[in-house]
């Protein structure tokens, strides 16, 4: 399949309410409105295609962007790419949910993920948190250093309530992953996160939502999740 005919089938699939919902959220156009189910059956005739991935995330089209993170070859992706996807990235949607995620399918995402931590810059910041929980809900275990993991958690704790918005998420998000998925420091995140308490995010022309990750892994603690890990990172 070339762009042209992905465009053609990503057009077809959009529906107007989807579409509100998106922007919403803060999607811009252009935009088609496709839910993330109604892509697989072009996924799967596609399967990974990273020349066309490519092409696909450079419309500046949501959906084609969205496309584009389910049929790229993270291991073919240079730190390049991913600062560039992650500069083309304008809300959180993309950043979070489509470069973040196809960065932790690299074998480059926990350094990619550093820098953009400490980049400074709200979405890059967020993407990087996001990546961790990403990475950290799919790996083993032992493939973190457990003194960085706990150096992060000591960050989120310092940081959060004055961190922008999305990276305040991100983070809570990052506490709540480590409590649950991250076993050698799940007393430690359970701990951090009843200090921090309730977390505020402001949204633009909505109300504020109020995270805590405390009482999400106590939750999650009393379905018998502790210890989940993810099969796949993307669909």
């Amino acid at each position: 399949m070339d762009l042209q005919t992905v465009m053609q089938e990503l057009e077809a699939l959009g529906k107007e309410r989807t579409k509100k919902i998106y922007i919403s959220n803060g999607a811009q156009e252009p935009l088609f409105g496709v839910a993330t189910g109604a892509m697989k059956p072009i996924a799967k005739k596609i399967k990974i295609n990273q020349p066309l991935a490519e092409e696909l995330y450079a419309t500046g089209n949501y959906d084609a962007m969205y496309f584009a993170g389910i049929i790229a070859d993270p291991k073919a992706m240079t730190e390049s790419d991913f600062n560039r996807w992650i500069d083309a990235a304008y809300f959180f949607m993309l950043s979070d949910y489509v470069v973040a995620v196809t960065l932790a399918e690299a074998d480059i995402a926990q350094d990619v993920a550093d820098q953009w931590i400490a980049s400074g810059e709200e979405l890059r910041m967020s993407a990087g948190w996001s990546c961790y929980c990403w990475l950290l809900g799919n790996r083993l275990d032992d493939e973190f250093s457990e003194s960085k993991i706990a150096n992060m958690i000591e960050m989120v704790r310092n940081t959060i309530h004055d961190s922008p918005e999305r990276t305040k998420s991100a983070m809570n998000n990052f506490l709540y992953t480590v409590g649950i998925s991250y076993l050698p420091l799940h007393e430690k995140a359970v701990e951090t996160a009843k200090v921090v308490g309730p977390v505020e995010v402001k949204r633009d022309k909505k109300k504020s939502s109020f995270l805590n990750a405390y009482e999400s892994i106590q939750k999650e603690v009393e379905k018998g999740r502790l210890g989940f890990k993810r099969k796949y990172v993307r669909c």
